[in-house]
C-alpha cells in the first residue's frame, strides 16, 4: 500500500476573505488594483483588434491602445505603492 504524502500543510482560513487574501499574500486594496489593471488590458486589446484600414486612423487608435496597455502595466507593477497613500493616510500634525 502506498501512504499519503502531505504536499501542504493545512491553513486555517475561518477568518474568510481576510485569510485567504494572506495566504495569497494580497490585501483587497492589492486585489482591486489588479483587477482595474486586467480591465484595462482586455480595453487595451480589444481597441488593437479593432483598428481601422486607415492609416492615420489607425496610427491615431493604436497608440491610444499602446498607452492604455502600458497604464495596466505600470498599474500592475507600482499600483499598490501608489494607492498605499489613499488606503493608509498618514495623520497630520
Amino acid at each position: 500500500m502506498h501512504k499519503f504524502l502531505p504536499l501542504a500543510k493545512p491553513v486555517d482560513l475561518s477568518g474568510g476573505f481576510k485569510d485567504f487574501f494572506g495566504t495569497i499574500g494580497m490585501t483587497g486594496s492589492g486585489l482591486v488594483t489588479k483587477a482595474i489593471a486586467a480591465v484595462l488590458v482586455v480595453i487595451g486589446v480589444l481597441m488593437l483588434l479593432r483598428l481601422s484600414n486607415d492609416p492615420k486612423g489607425a496610427l491615431r487608435k493604436g497608440s491610444m491602445a499602446v498607452g492604455t496597455l502600458f497604464v495596466a502595466v505600470v498599474l500592475v507593477l507600482y499600483g499598490d505603492t501608489l494607492f498605499s497613500t489613499v488606503t493608509n493616510p498618514s495623520p497630520k500634525g
